[in-house]
């Protein structure tokens, strides 16, 4: 394109900075509740949403319902908006990272009291 300028028919970087950021988002969360599950015993009990699954049916579920609602509102402020992809993409392997290492008990044991 000449001189830099978008068509319409330019594909815009918002919407799959919006799916990509709100995934690490719901791993983030996931990990983080977690934690906190198994810091807090009231919060472990109100986690089991299904008795035959336990606290990690609850879990997931709010880790999913971030990612949703994650991916609902920033696909709605940047559908038509071009983002920086590289720096989402490296904000995004940050939160993977840190929820991915919240899950393992090694981790959350940590900021349990003793």
């Amino acid at each position: 394109m000449a001189g830099g300028a978008a068509s319409r028919d330019e594909v815009r970087e918002g919407p799959a900075s919006a799916a990509v950021l709100s995934a690490g988002i719901g791993v983030f969360v996931t990990g983080l509740v977690t934690t906190l599950a198994e810091v807090s015993p009231p919060l472990k009990a109100a986690l089991v949403w299904s008795d035959a699954v336990g606290p990690l049916s609850g879990k997931t579920g709010l880790g999913v319902i971030a990612w949703l609602a994650a991916w609902a509102l920033l696909h709605l402020l940047w559908r038509r908006r071009d983002r920086n992809f590289s720096l989402v993409y490296r904000i995004t392997l940050w939160l993977v990272t840190a929820g991915f290492l919240l899950t393992f008990p090694p981790v959350f044991e940590a900021f349990m009291a003793e």
